[in-house]
Protein backbone atom coordinates (compact mmCIF):
# COMPACT_ATOMS: atom_id res chain seq x y z
CA UNK A 1 0.00 0.00 0.00
CA UNK A 2 1.30 3.50 -1.18
CA UNK A 3 1.43 6.11 1.80
CA UNK A 4 -1.01 8.38 -0.25
CA UNK A 5 -3.18 5.51 0.06
CA UNK A 6 -2.63 4.97 3.67
CA UNK A 7 -3.29 8.75 4.02
CA UNK A 8 -6.62 8.67 2.18
CA UNK A 9 -7.33 5.26 3.98
CA UNK A 10 -6.80 7.24 7.51
CA UNK A 11 -8.95 10.43 6.92
CA UNK A 12 -11.67 8.14 5.86
CA UNK A 13 -11.54 6.46 9.06
CA UNK A 14 -11.33 9.63 10.95
CA UNK A 15 -14.39 10.91 9.36
CA UNK A 16 -16.48 7.92 9.99
CA UNK A 17 -15.37 7.94 13.76
CA UNK A 18 -18.43 9.10 16.18
CA UNK A 19 -18.12 12.65 17.57
CA UNK A 20 -17.10 12.89 20.73
CA UNK A 21 -19.83 15.72 21.65
CA UNK A 22 -22.21 17.81 20.45
CA UNK A 23 -20.12 20.75 19.83
CA UNK A 24 -18.08 18.82 17.75
CA UNK A 25 -20.58 17.31 15.71
CA UNK A 26 -22.52 20.44 15.04
CA UNK A 27 -20.08 23.56 14.66
CA UNK A 28 -19.98 22.97 10.50
CA UNK A 29 -23.04 23.27 8.52
CA UNK A 30 -24.37 21.05 5.80
CA UNK A 31 -24.29 22.90 2.23
CA UNK A 32 -27.13 22.20 0.06
CA UNK A 33 -27.81 23.42 -3.78
CA UNK A 34 -30.59 25.07 -4.01
CA UNK A 35 -30.41 26.06 -8.15
CA UNK A 36 -27.86 26.24 -10.48
CA UNK A 37 -25.38 28.43 -8.92
CA UNK A 38 -27.24 28.67 -5.74
CA UNK A 39 -25.87 26.97 -2.62
CA UNK A 40 -26.83 27.22 1.34
CA UNK A 41 -24.88 26.50 3.90
CA UNK A 42 -27.41 25.62 7.06
CA UNK A 43 -26.21 25.24 10.18
CA UNK A 44 -27.84 24.16 13.56
CA UNK A 45 -26.92 27.01 15.15
CA UNK A 46 -24.11 29.09 14.04
CA UNK A 47 -23.22 30.95 17.36
CA UNK A 48 -21.81 27.11 18.54
CA UNK A 49 -18.56 27.71 16.20
CA UNK A 50 -17.54 30.50 17.55
CA UNK A 51 -18.80 29.95 21.45
CA UNK A 52 -16.87 26.37 21.11
CA UNK A 53 -13.53 28.32 19.51
CA UNK A 54 -13.22 31.60 21.68
CA UNK A 55 -13.54 29.12 25.17
CA UNK A 56 -11.20 26.75 23.53
CA UNK A 57 -8.44 29.61 23.18
CA UNK A 58 -9.24 31.05 26.21
CA UNK A 59 -8.96 27.86 28.24
CA UNK A 60 -5.07 27.10 26.30
CA UNK A 61 -3.82 31.06 26.63
CA UNK A 62 -4.90 30.52 30.03
CA UNK A 63 -7.34 33.55 29.88
CA UNK A 64 -9.59 31.26 30.94
CA UNK A 65 -9.24 29.24 34.11
CA UNK A 66 -11.57 26.02 34.64
CA UNK A 67 -12.82 27.62 38.06
CA UNK A 68 -13.99 30.97 36.61
CA UNK A 69 -17.22 32.20 35.64
CA UNK A 70 -18.20 32.55 32.38
CA UNK A 71 -20.18 36.10 31.37
CA UNK A 72 -21.86 37.31 28.61
CA UNK A 73 -24.22 39.34 27.10
CA UNK A 74 -26.39 37.85 24.26
CA UNK A 75 -29.97 37.41 23.25
CA UNK A 76 -29.81 34.95 20.27
CA UNK A 77 -27.55 31.78 20.20
CA UNK A 78 -24.26 32.81 21.08
CA UNK A 79 -25.80 32.34 24.37
CA UNK A 80 -27.05 29.02 23.85
CA UNK A 81 -23.42 28.22 22.42
CA UNK A 82 -21.74 29.16 25.14
CA UNK A 83 -24.20 27.16 27.46
CA UNK A 84 -23.49 23.84 25.54
CA UNK A 85 -19.74 24.52 25.68
CA UNK A 86 -19.51 25.73 29.02
CA UNK A 87 -21.50 22.46 29.84
CA UNK A 88 -19.54 20.32 28.13
CA UNK A 89 -16.31 21.36 29.95
CA UNK A 90 -17.65 22.02 32.77
CA UNK A 91 -18.33 25.74 33.22
CA UNK A 92 -20.40 28.29 34.87
CA UNK A 93 -22.13 30.58 33.24
CA UNK A 94 -24.55 33.34 33.49
CA UNK A 95 -25.99 35.46 30.11
CA UNK A 96 -27.36 39.12 30.33
CA UNK A 97 -30.24 39.53 27.95
CA UNK A 98 -33.65 41.28 27.41
CA UNK A 99 -37.30 40.47 26.71
CA UNK A 100 -36.80 40.20 23.35
CA UNK A 101 -35.23 36.84 24.08
CA UNK A 102 -37.89 33.85 23.52
CA UNK A 103 -38.86 31.71 26.44
CA UNK A 104 -38.18 28.85 24.33
CA UNK A 105 -34.35 29.74 24.34
CA UNK A 106 -34.37 30.65 27.97
CA UNK A 107 -35.61 27.51 29.21
CA UNK A 108 -33.07 25.52 26.99
CA UNK A 109 -30.12 28.39 28.80
CA UNK A 110 -31.65 26.91 32.22
CA UNK A 111 -31.45 23.52 31.23
CA UNK A 112 -27.93 23.39 30.30
CA UNK A 113 -27.09 24.88 33.57
CA UNK A 114 -26.48 28.80 32.67
CA UNK A 115 -28.24 31.65 34.83
CA UNK A 116 -30.06 34.08 32.60
CA UNK A 117 -30.26 37.63 34.20
CA UNK A 118 -33.33 39.57 31.93
CA UNK A 119 -32.44 43.56 31.40
CA UNK A 120 -35.60 45.09 31.55
CA UNK A 121 -34.90 48.96 31.06
CA UNK A 122 -33.53 50.50 27.75
CA UNK A 123 -30.43 52.37 28.09
CA UNK A 124 -31.15 56.48 26.53
CA UNK A 125 -28.58 55.59 23.89
CA UNK A 126 -27.40 52.21 22.62
CA UNK A 127 -30.88 50.56 23.83
CA UNK A 128 -30.56 46.97 25.64
CA UNK A 129 -27.43 45.93 24.04
CA UNK A 130 -26.04 49.24 26.19
CA UNK A 131 -28.21 48.67 29.15
CA UNK A 132 -27.09 45.03 28.71
CA UNK A 133 -23.47 45.42 28.74
CA UNK A 134 -23.88 47.77 31.75
CA UNK A 135 -24.91 45.18 33.92
CA UNK A 136 -23.21 42.78 33.02
CA UNK A 137 -20.10 45.35 33.36
CA UNK A 138 -21.21 45.56 37.44
CA UNK A 139 -21.29 41.58 37.65
CA UNK A 140 -17.46 41.76 36.73
CA UNK A 141 -16.32 44.24 38.97
CA UNK A 142 -17.89 41.99 41.65
CA UNK A 143 -16.13 39.01 40.44
CA UNK A 144 -13.09 40.44 39.52
CA UNK A 145 -10.18 38.08 38.32
CA UNK A 146 -12.58 34.85 38.72
CA UNK A 147 -14.73 35.60 35.42
CA UNK A 148 -14.34 35.86 31.75
CA UNK A 149 -15.59 37.58 29.09
CA UNK A 150 -16.12 36.32 25.87
CA UNK A 151 -16.39 39.89 24.15
CA UNK A 152 -18.21 38.30 21.00
CA UNK A 153 -18.45 41.70 19.61
CA UNK A 154 -15.09 42.63 19.75
CA UNK A 155 -12.23 39.77 20.13
CA UNK A 156 -10.66 38.28 16.90
CA UNK A 157 -11.18 34.85 17.90
CA UNK A 158 -14.45 35.50 16.76
CA UNK A 159 -13.90 35.91 13.42
CA UNK A 160 -11.00 33.74 13.51
CA UNK A 161 -13.28 30.95 14.33
CA UNK A 162 -14.82 30.81 10.57
CA UNK A 163 -11.55 29.26 8.88
CA UNK A 164 -13.09 25.82 9.42
CA UNK A 165 -16.27 27.38 7.67
CA UNK A 166 -14.09 28.74 5.03
CA UNK A 167 -11.97 25.80 4.28
CA UNK A 168 -15.52 23.77 3.61
CA UNK A 169 -16.55 26.05 1.43
CA UNK A 170 -13.46 26.39 -1.15
CA UNK A 171 -12.74 22.59 -0.72
CA UNK A 172 -16.21 22.32 -1.96
CA UNK A 173 -17.25 25.08 -3.91
CA UNK A 174 -13.72 27.09 -4.37
CA UNK A 175 -12.95 30.35 -3.22
CA UNK A 176 -14.10 32.51 -5.57
CA UNK A 177 -17.62 32.55 -4.57
CA UNK A 178 -20.18 35.85 -3.35
CA UNK A 179 -20.92 34.82 0.10
CA UNK A 180 -24.45 36.48 1.67
CA UNK A 181 -24.62 36.76 5.10
CA UNK A 182 -26.84 39.00 8.13
CA UNK A 183 -24.32 40.53 10.28
CA UNK A 184 -24.76 41.28 13.68
CA UNK A 185 -21.75 40.86 15.36
CA UNK A 186 -19.63 40.82 11.91
CA UNK A 187 -17.98 37.57 12.84
CA UNK A 188 -19.60 35.29 10.61
CA UNK A 189 -19.46 36.98 6.82
CA UNK A 190 -15.92 39.11 8.21
CA UNK A 191 -13.87 35.84 9.11
CA UNK A 192 -15.04 34.02 5.94
CA UNK A 193 -14.02 36.52 3.54
CA UNK A 194 -10.82 37.31 5.18
CA UNK A 195 -10.26 33.28 4.98
CA UNK A 196 -11.55 33.15 1.30
CA UNK A 197 -9.46 36.07 -0.08
CA UNK A 198 -6.07 34.65 0.56
CA UNK A 199 -7.13 31.86 -1.80
CA UNK A 200 -9.03 34.45 -4.24
CA UNK A 201 -9.38 38.21 -4.12
CA UNK A 202 -12.29 38.02 -5.91
CA UNK A 203 -14.29 36.44 -3.34
CA UNK A 204 -17.24 39.04 -3.16
CA UNK A 205 -19.32 39.74 0.33
CA UNK A 206 -22.52 40.76 0.53
CA UNK A 207 -23.65 41.80 3.93
CA UNK A 208 -27.34 41.77 4.62
CA UNK A 209 -28.61 44.34 7.92
CA UNK A 210 -32.11 45.64 8.83
CA UNK A 211 -33.74 48.78 9.11
CA UNK A 212 -32.97 50.90 12.05
CA UNK A 213 -29.83 49.19 12.45
CA UNK A 214 -26.63 51.39 12.72
CA UNK A 215 -23.90 48.90 11.49
CA UNK A 216 -24.76 50.53 8.04
CA UNK A 217 -25.43 53.73 8.55
CA UNK A 218 -29.01 53.53 9.22
CA UNK A 219 -30.39 55.14 12.20
CA UNK A 220 -30.74 53.66 15.38
CA UNK A 221 -34.41 52.51 15.69
CA UNK A 222 -37.21 49.93 16.85
CA UNK A 223 -36.36 46.25 14.98
CA UNK A 224 -38.71 43.07 14.70
CA UNK A 225 -36.17 40.80 12.58
CA UNK A 226 -33.93 40.09 15.57
CA UNK A 227 -30.65 38.19 15.46
CA UNK A 228 -28.65 41.05 12.85
CA UNK A 229 -28.33 44.33 13.10
CA UNK A 230 -27.28 46.35 15.89
CA UNK A 231 -28.05 49.64 17.93
CA UNK A 232 -24.07 49.51 18.36
CA UNK A 233 -21.23 49.24 16.22
CA UNK A 234 -19.31 45.71 16.95
CA UNK A 235 -15.60 46.45 16.23
CA UNK A 236 -15.93 43.01 14.65
CA UNK A 237 -17.77 44.58 11.73
CA UNK A 238 -14.93 45.46 9.37
CA UNK A 239 -16.93 47.89 6.61
CA UNK A 240 -13.57 47.73 4.49
CA UNK A 241 -14.51 44.21 3.56
CA UNK A 242 -18.45 44.15 1.88
CA UNK A 243 -19.12 45.17 -1.77
CA UNK A 244 -22.79 45.67 -1.01
CA UNK A 245 -25.37 46.06 2.10
CA UNK A 246 -28.74 44.98 1.88
CA UNK A 247 -31.00 46.27 4.09
CA UNK A 248 -34.07 43.70 4.52
CA UNK A 249 -37.40 44.75 6.25
CA UNK A 250 -39.01 41.93 8.75
CA UNK A 251 -42.44 41.20 6.48
CA UNK A 252 -40.69 40.35 3.91
CA UNK A 253 -37.69 38.08 5.75
CA UNK A 254 -40.62 36.60 7.23
CA UNK A 255 -41.83 35.94 3.64
CA UNK A 256 -38.54 34.68 2.27
CA UNK A 257 -38.40 32.23 5.41
CA UNK A 258 -41.41 30.38 4.36
CA UNK A 259 -40.67 30.49 0.94
CA UNK A 260 -37.21 28.43 1.38
CA UNK A 261 -39.25 25.95 3.12
CA UNK A 262 -42.17 26.05 0.86
CA UNK A 263 -38.95 25.40 -1.95
CA UNK A 264 -36.45 23.70 -0.57
CA UNK A 265 -37.54 22.20 2.68
CA UNK A 266 -35.27 24.11 4.24
CA UNK A 267 -36.19 24.27 8.00
CA UNK A 268 -34.76 28.31 9.37
CA UNK A 269 -35.02 31.19 11.13
CA UNK A 270 -35.54 34.98 9.84
CA UNK A 271 -32.00 35.85 9.08
CA UNK A 272 -31.51 32.93 7.01
CA UNK A 273 -34.68 34.60 4.85
CA UNK A 274 -33.37 37.51 5.00
CA UNK A 275 -30.31 36.36 3.64
CA UNK A 276 -32.07 34.24 0.83
CA UNK A 277 -33.93 36.20 -0.63
CA UNK A 278 -30.57 38.29 -1.39
CA UNK A 279 -28.76 36.06 -2.44
CA UNK A 280 -31.60 33.98 -4.52
CA UNK A 281 -31.95 37.41 -6.28
CA UNK A 282 -28.29 37.52 -6.91
CA UNK A 283 -28.16 33.93 -8.43
CA UNK A 284 -30.29 35.27 -10.91
CA UNK A 285 -28.66 38.28 -11.68
CA UNK A 286 -24.81 37.12 -11.93
CA UNK A 287 -25.75 33.21 -13.81
CA UNK A 288 -21.91 32.96 -13.67
CA UNK A 289 -21.45 33.74 -9.90
CA UNK A 290 -21.45 30.49 -6.79
CA UNK A 291 -23.36 32.44 -4.77
CA UNK A 292 -23.20 30.92 -0.94
CA UNK A 293 -25.93 32.21 1.43
CA UNK A 294 -25.43 31.69 4.84
CA UNK A 295 -28.04 30.14 7.25
CA UNK A 296 -27.46 30.53 11.26
CA UNK A 297 -29.92 28.34 12.45
CA UNK A 298 -33.03 26.37 12.18
CA UNK A 299 -36.58 27.02 12.64
CA UNK A 300 -37.65 25.87 15.27
CA UNK A 301 -38.03 28.87 17.57
CA UNK A 302 -39.50 30.68 15.18
CA UNK A 303 -42.95 28.13 14.42
CA UNK A 304 -45.40 30.90 16.02
CA UNK A 305 -43.62 34.38 15.20
CA UNK A 306 -42.41 33.26 11.43
CA UNK A 307 -44.54 30.09 10.35
CA UNK A 308 -47.80 30.55 12.10
CA UNK A 309 -50.60 32.64 10.20
CA UNK A 310 -52.05 33.69 13.98
CA UNK A 311 -48.56 34.29 14.91
CA UNK A 312 -47.88 36.66 11.94
CA UNK A 313 -51.36 38.61 12.60
CA UNK A 314 -50.61 39.42 16.23
CA UNK A 315 -46.78 40.92 15.07
CA UNK A 316 -49.13 42.82 12.25
CA UNK A 317 -47.04 41.24 9.29
CA UNK A 318 -49.07 38.42 7.87
CA UNK A 319 -50.62 41.06 5.22
CA UNK A 320 -46.96 42.55 4.37
CA UNK A 321 -45.63 39.75 3.58
CA UNK A 322 -44.85 39.67 -0.10
CA UNK A 323 -42.16 38.05 -2.03
CA UNK A 324 -40.30 40.86 -4.00
CA UNK A 325 -38.42 40.11 -6.73
CA UNK A 326 -35.75 43.06 -6.69
CA UNK A 327 -34.50 45.69 -4.32
CA UNK A 328 -34.66 49.40 -4.88
CA UNK A 329 -31.10 51.35 -4.92
CA UNK A 330 -30.31 54.58 -3.03
CA UNK A 331 -27.75 57.09 -3.20
CA UNK A 332 -26.83 55.91 0.49
CA UNK A 333 -27.98 54.02 3.62
CA UNK A 334 -29.43 56.63 5.57
CA UNK A 335 -32.19 57.16 2.54
CA UNK A 336 -32.62 53.41 2.00
CA UNK A 337 -36.50 52.59 3.15
CA UNK A 338 -38.39 49.34 3.38
CA UNK A 339 -39.05 46.64 2.28
CA UNK A 340 -35.52 45.84 0.86
CA UNK A 341 -32.54 48.14 -0.38
CA UNK A 342 -29.67 47.60 -2.32
CA UNK A 343 -26.23 49.68 -1.41
CA UNK A 344 -23.23 49.58 -3.30
CA UNK A 345 -20.83 49.86 -0.34
CA UNK A 346 -17.91 49.15 -2.23
CA UNK A 347 -14.94 47.75 0.09
CA UNK A 348 -15.31 51.64 2.42
CA UNK A 349 -15.12 52.59 5.83
CA UNK A 350 -17.96 53.47 7.30
CA UNK A 351 -16.48 57.02 7.85
CA UNK A 352 -15.69 57.42 4.46
CA UNK A 353 -19.85 56.29 3.60
CA UNK A 354 -20.45 58.85 5.98
CA UNK A 355 -18.96 61.40 5.02
CA UNK A 356 -20.27 60.91 1.45
CA UNK A 357 -23.67 61.87 3.00
CA UNK A 358 -21.96 65.38 3.98
CA UNK A 359 -21.34 66.31 0.34
CA UNK A 360 -25.05 65.23 -0.48
CA UNK A 361 -25.74 67.87 2.06
CA UNK A 362 -23.45 70.61 1.34
CA UNK A 363 -25.44 73.14 -1.14
CA UNK A 364 -24.74 73.01 -5.14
Amino acid sequence: MTSRMRTVREHLHREHLPFSSYSDAYSLPRIIRCGTNLYLAQFAFMKLLPAKYILEQALNRRTLKPDAKVLETSSGTFALGLAVVCREIGLQLEIFTDPVMDRALETRLRSLGAEVFVVTEKAREGGYQRSRLDALHARMTQFGHSCFWPRQYETPDNPAAYKDFADQISEMLGAAVTLVGSVGSGGSTCGTIERLRQKSPAARLIGVDTFNSVIFCQPDGERKLRGLGNSLVPKNVKHELYDEVHFISASLAFAATRALHQRHAIFAGPTSGASYVVGHWRARQFPKETVVVICPDEGHRYVEAVYDHEGLKQNGSSDQGILLDAPASEEHPVTAFPPWNRYFWNRRSREAVLNELESFDEPR
